[in-house]
């Protein structure tokens, strides 16, 4: 079992999904181009699907503990062939050609999200790093710096990244008037806020 900093698990830090919702919808979501946003958030969201769907499957199906999938079933050949899939800059860089090559923006949106979810996302894992150049490669960039492991500047880029992200809220919020889409944007920032601010009550 593969374990982090202080006996944390990677897995359990891996789901950043808000943040990359956030940069996704700052970089294309506009105000009366509903389905331009809805593809950014989707997009941003689609490389994170499987991850959610395993381990809500393993943990609440079938009963595994939390621990071991986060701990072993995430490192496993299994899972981390469905992740070569999903987090693939190739896979997703064919899919912006062919949606463009169709001239469908919403599609473009789509794809370009997904392909700046993995582009924040490379950068910034060490030991749950994906195969991002599958199926050219099965090669996994060990970044030297994390986004959650105090080991490896944890604790100075992950209150970067969450100060970014409500930086870009607070851009949204001036983007968009409508209440529901404000609405969404405050609880994207809540769900990115809320986590780091337990995290740092706990290590206090």
């Amino acid at each position: 079992m593969r374990r982090g900093h202080a006996g944390q698990l990677p897995g359990d830090h891996a789901m950043n999904t808000p943040a990359h919702v956030i940069f996704a919808a700052a970089a294309f979501a506009r105000p009366g181009r509903p389905r331009h946003s809805a593809a950014a958030v989707a997009g941003a969201l689609a490389p994170d699907i499987s991850l959610y769907a395993m381990s809500v499957v393993s943990i609440y199906i079938l009963g595994i503990a939390p621990q071991r999938v986060f701990g072993t079933l995430y490192f496993s050949d299994a899972w981390q062939a469905v992740f070569r899939i999903d987090n693939s800059f190739i896979l997703w860089g064919l899919a912006l050609l062919a949606a463009w090559w169709a001239g469908s923006r919403a599609w473009m949106v789509f794809a370009a999200s997904a392909l700046l979810h993995l582009a924040f996302d490379m950068p910034l894992h060490h030991d749950d790093g994906r195969a991002h150049f599958w199926p050219i490669s099965d090669w996994v960039f060990r970044s030297p710096v994390s986004y959650w492991d105090p080991a490896r500047h944890g604790g100075v880029v992950g209150p970067i990244e969450t100060a970014a992200s409500m930086l870009l809220c607070a851009v949204l919020l001036r983007r968009f008037s409508g209440v529901a889409a404000r609405l969404a944007i405050c609880a994207l920032a809540a769900a990115q806020l809320l986590p780091a601010l337990i995290w740092a009550h706990a290590f206090a």
